[in-house]
């Protein structure tokens, strides 16, 4: 807008402290809430600060310093009348601190004494003078083009008017209620004798109208902000108390954002142009220092500094931004490698900046475990499930966040070996991309799609896999994961030799051989809500099977998950749904298989089917009984979409799958630090009824 040309911003070369002199370190801010309260109690006492200089300055800026206002009332008689005239006087006098006495009207003269002992003691003594009148005019005491400046200044008016008898206390306290308005830079009281008694007129200066902004310093703070805030005082006289709800404005806007930043200085130039001081601290120097878990004292760290360092958002040369520091020490602790991480500014000597220091405490780097958990693969035996775990884990290999894991789980039929390594941001990488290496022999139970054999003799698919994925953030929420997988499987009986049909002579394998052999190309995009289990959240996974030789099996494999919670009051209602589809040469065993705790309960696993394609939904209902325990209502629907006669030897027709079925049931949970116990009662479409035990959220 044309009102606006003379708005104009500019970055200062010249940076104010931020913080007094006397302050020698900040208040410092960590991963708790009460450091954070008192770094924005720091920011807050400065605005304050702040608007009471500018209140104290009685609407003018004369200087950085606080300055005082005092008003005087004079009464003399004039010596060249036999009837005495008398004559008042008064000023309003801004003086700076150390300058106090200045403000103390100078006390009568001898002279003066002898001609009004009377008056003179009433001036110090509070005696009360008789007005008759009340005025408002300009400083040379003429009448105000300005009336709603007039009316501003008697509305402002507390004590004084018309038939009153008022005391200098009295009136100086009008004086102040004046200034304070606003809208005056100077107050005058002045008293005449006239005819009909004592005239009290205030002569006042109103302040300049504003015509023009300079802001300097301001690298952050938008220009559209100042403008916005500005704009309707374009043309206007330029009112000390909006423009210190201005200035409060963009001090909250810096607060607001968790930035250390503050307007250090305020004037009104010539012109009617409004200059600010913006102090914004850039961050001049981070570093990490490493503190003993015991002793807290400063100690060598095994993790080098930079691995922390390229963690963080914030960079030098930036304004500091607790809410981003706040992030940045939340990102080092999901690094898995710290125990505690803290953050404290200090200021920079005199520039004006802060240097950052980092307290953080490592955690041990690893070290041996064992446990135990239930595989839902297994549906009979004493022990049914039961698998024991080993595991050796390096969390922090080379100082540099990298993770070794090496583990093995035994279980009565499956077992797994497992070797991961996995660097989580390879090193010259701008887009935290991650690479984890991947060797692993197991074996599992084939009951899934190849179960319920007759002469109950049971069957393993035993993999050995080995691999390399890379992972990154593609946009916020958003992961994407690419990959090269080579697979060596096959079946075994249950003395351990391959074997390639099953009972009812459906194949094991694709290619006719004790194994099949597969290298996959892999990619996996995944969308996570807010991370909690009863948040949205949407998977998609495609395998592509590459011919390298003519042996290697050759398909596409597709598969996609969502998830959808809704909060009702105390009630939680969560949808999901997947669904996959295969095309080509195929292992049998890889087939989607229908039925069991995490796809459709009331069925034992795969029991509903197995086949190319699939698709299931499930509806949950859960809500809070006592403490850690909520009950859960649900219901499971799955179907093979009518494609189990073609995964080669139509393994689920041969067991007289249904190929579709749904389950409907009720059960509690209880969290434990192992994740959520999961014991379900279900039924299903063929009046059967299961118990269902897991752990962990279902997939």
């Amino acid at each position: 807008m044309h009102r606006n040309d003379d708005v104009r911003f500019t970055s200062s070369s010249l940076k104010i402290p931020l913080f007094p002199p006397s302050t020698t370190t900040l208040p410092f801010f960590s991963q708790t809430k009460n450091s954070l309260s008192q770094l924005i109690d720091s920011l807050r006492t400065r605005s304050d600060s702040l608007s009471r200089t500018l209140h104290s300055a009685a609407g003018c800026f004369l200087g950085n310093s606080p300055l005082l206002c005092s008003a005087s009332l004079s009464l003399t008689q004039s010596a060249k009348s036999a009837h005495s005239t008398i004559l008042c006087s008064a000023s309003l006098s801004l003086v700076q601190p150390g300058n106090e006495s200045a403000v103390q009207s100078e006390p009568p003269t001898q002279q003066q004494k002898g001609q009004q002992p009377s008056l003179a003691a009433g001036r110090y003594d509070e005696e009360r003078v008789l007005i008759s009148e009340v005025l408002v005019r300009n400083k040379d005491g003429e009448e105000m083009e300005r009336k709603d400046l007039e009316m501003e200044a008697l509305a402002a008016l507390k004590a004084c008017r018309a038939n009153s008898a008022l005391t200098v206390r009295e009136v100086q306290e009008d004086v102040h209620r004046i200034i304070n308005s606003g809208y005056f830079s100077t107050c005058m009281p002045v008293a005449i004798d006239t005819r009909d008694g004592i005239r009290l007129v205030f002569q006042v200066e109103p302040n300049q109208e504003f015509h023009g902004l300079v802001c300097e310093g301001a690298n952050v703070l938008p220009s559209k902000f100042v403008e916005d805030a500005f704009r309707d005082g374009y043309g206007k006289v330029v009112n000390i108390r909006r423009l210190d709800e201005v200035i409060s404005s963009i001090n909250g806007w810096y607060m607001e954002r968790g930035l250390f930043g503050v307007v250090s200085d305020v004037e009104i130039l010539s012109g009617g142009i409004i200059r600010l001081q913006v102090s914004e601290a850039e961050v001049n120097n981070i570093s990490i220092r490493f503190l003993d878990r015991k002793t807290g004292e400063p100690t060598k760290g095994k993790t080098k500094p930079e691995t922390i360092l390229r963690q963080l958002t914030t960079k030098k040369g930036q304004v500091y931004s607790m809410l981003q520091g706040k992030r940045d020490v939340e990102t080092v602790l999901t690094m898995g490698i710290m125990e505690d991480v803290s953050i404290i500014p200090q200021p920079a000597g005199d520039s004006g900046k802060v240097d950052l220091i980092m307290n953080v405490v490592e955690r041990p780097s690893g070290g041996f475990s064992a446990g135990g958990g239930i595989s839902s693969g297994i549906t009979s035996g004493p022990l049914s499930g039961l698998i024991g775990s080993f595991a050796y884990s390096h969390r922090n290999v080379f100082g540099r966040n990298q993770k070794l894991n090496i583990s093995l789980e035994r279980g009565q039929i499956d077992s797994i070996f497992r070797i991961n390594y996995t660097d989580p941001w390879i090193e010259g990488d701008d887009k935290r991309t991650s690479r984890t290496i991947m060797v692993q022999n197991s074996r599992t139970p084939g009951t899934l799609v190849h179960g319920n054999q007759p002469d109950n003799s049971s069957l393993t698919i035993g993999r050995v896999t080995a691999g390399i994925e890379f992972s990154r953030p593609i946009r916020p929420k958003w992961s994407g994961t690419a990959g090269l997988i080579f697979q060596h499987a096959g079946a075994r009986d249950e003395k351990g030799n391959p074997i390639i049909k099953d009972f009812y002579s459906s194949p094991l394998t694709a290619s006719g051989k004790p194994h099949d052999d597969m290298l996959l190309a892999k990619f996996e995009s995944v969308y996570t809500g807010s991370g909690d289990h009863g948040s949205s959240m949407f998977v998609f996974n495609i395998e592509q099977g590459l011919p390298v030789l003519p042996e290697w099996l050759f398909f596409n494999r597709v598969n996609a998950r969502a998830r959808k919670g809704v909060e009702i009051g105390p009630v939680r209602l969560l949808l999901s749904l997947s669904g996959g589809h295969v095309v080509g040469n195929f292992s049998p065993h890889e087939a989607f298989a229908i039925g069991g705790t995490n796809s459709v309960r009331g069925y034992e696993e795969g029991a509903v089917g197995s086949g190319r394609s699939y698709a299931v939904g499930s509806g949950e209902i859960s809500f809070p009984m006592l403490g850690p325990v909520e009950g859960v209502i649900f219901t499971d629907y799955g179907t093979d979409l009518g494609s189990g006669p073609t995964v080669p030897g139509d393994p689920a027709g041969a067991r007289l799958k249904p190929g579709s079925g749904y389950g409907y049931g009720f059960g509690i949970r209880v969290d434990s630090p192992l994740g959520p116990l999961r014991l379900e009662y279900a039924f299903n479409d063929r009046q059967a009824k299961r118990f269902h035990f897991g752990v962990g959220h279902r997939n």
